[in-house]
């Protein structure tokens, strides 16, 4: 009969990432082990705060068992057995052996404090990336019936992350993370984007009246430099009540400067000459596309940010909210453009800090203090 392999503490490392939060773990762990008592001084964190499974169950153990009497732990290892029986409820590869090695690297118990800190900033990144990833994912989800509300629920989710990580960890200044931004997606077809675009801009010229309806669409919604540029130069003349046809939208293109190099004034008219359907419909679709493109780009870098372990939390807040700054900008066109109402997000109370009496009672009492 083959025997059955047992694993040890070997296994234990072997799976274990080796990055620096897995010796924090190991730290804070053994300081717990050693003086249970500490326990009341970790804040923020619980068992799922952990890298690893193993040290998710002696956290959990450690945290769920009786503290033993100091005196008597000091001389017998019970309470260690027993947080050792419990542990392996939840991770059946864990030794006593490893208990040791964790009693053996903590440098110095009384930190305890400090590297539940730590484990809590580290968890906190992990949180946001998982959070980030999800938001590209379902922008990419083609077979999503409401993609547009899906994602804008994982925006949502994500900025959640935010608000929770920047109530732990408020930021101290406004220090931005020093990762840079992922470059856009290189394999993309723009086909239906383009021909869309064209469309839009071709029926926008022949019911220049139309352009009205459509003010929440900007330049930056169109896929290529020069279909923003002819939506600029429709949306000028219109403002300005002028003539607007082929002709005179390609007049206004290079009177601003916006014919490009491979651009022909022949492929600009025919572009212009062959409207379809309603500038609404199509002006919904280029921003449907454009907040697509902007929640995916925001995805990105958040998850760019996040899986940078030199950016501290403060970072990864200040970062991660200027991103989603962008957009909210679009959101709010788009419910604007769809007449959706805004549901309103439930944000975390604000941290409560000690500072300055500002209350009347304070004033007069402080004015009480300086007759006499």
């Amino acid at each position: 009969m083959p025997h059955a392999h047992e694993p040890d503490e070997d296994d234990l490392e072997a799976i274990t990432p080796p990055q620096p939060v897995f010796h924090v773990e190991q730290a804070l762990l053994g300081a717990l082990l050693l003086e249970p008592h500490r326990l009341g001084d970790v804040t923020g964190i619980a068992a799922s705060s952990f890298s690893t499974a193993a040290h998710a169950a002696v956290f959990a153990a450690i945290s769920t068992l009786p503290p033993p009497d100091p005196a008597e732990h000091a001389t017998n290892t019970k309470w260690l057995d027993r947080v050792l029986a419990t542990g392996r409820e939840q991770a059946r590869g864990l030794t006593a052996s490893y208990l040791h090695t964790l009693v053996q690297v903590c440098p110095t118990p009384r930190h305890a404090t400090a590297y539940g800190r730590m484990v809590e900033a580290e968890h906190a990144r992990r949180r946001l990336q998982t959070a980030a990833e999800r938001l590209v994912q379902t922008v990419h989800d083609v077979s999503i019936p409401h993609r547009v509300q899906t994602v804008l629920v994982e925006a949502d989710a994500l900025a959640a992350v935010v608000d929770d990580i920047a109530a732990r960890f408020p930021p101290r200044a406004g220090v931005l993370p020093r990762t840079e931004a992922p470059p856009p997606p290189s394999a993309r077809d723009y086909t239906e984007a383009v021909e869309e675009e064209q469309l839009l801009l071709a029926t926008a010229t022949a019911h220049p009246s139309d352009v009205d309806s459509v003010r929440w669409l900007f330049p930056d919604d169109f896929t290529l430099p020069l279909h923003a540029g002819l939506w600029q130069c429709l949306t000028a003349l219109a403002r300005r009540r002028e003539p607007i046809d082929p002709v005179t939208v390609l007049w206004e293109v290079q009177q601003r400067g916006l014919l490009h190099d491979g651009d022909e004034p022949g492929e600009v008219l025919r572009l212009l000459a062959e409207p379809a359907g309603s500038v609404e419909h199509w002006g919904e679709r280029a921003l449907q596309r454009s907040l697509l493109t902007t929640a995916d780009h925001t995805g990105r870098r958040i998850e760019a940010y996040a899986c940078d372990p030199a950016n501290t939390p403060f970072q990864l807040v200040v970062g991660a909210r200027r991103s989603l700054a962008g957009l909210s900008a679009v959101r709010t066109r788009w419910q604007h453009a769809t007449g959706t109402v805004p549901t309103s997000r439930p944000r975390p109370a604000p941290t409560i800090r000690a500072g300055p009496p500002t209350t009347t009672a304070a004033h007069n009492a402080r004015a009480t203090r300086a007759t006499r």
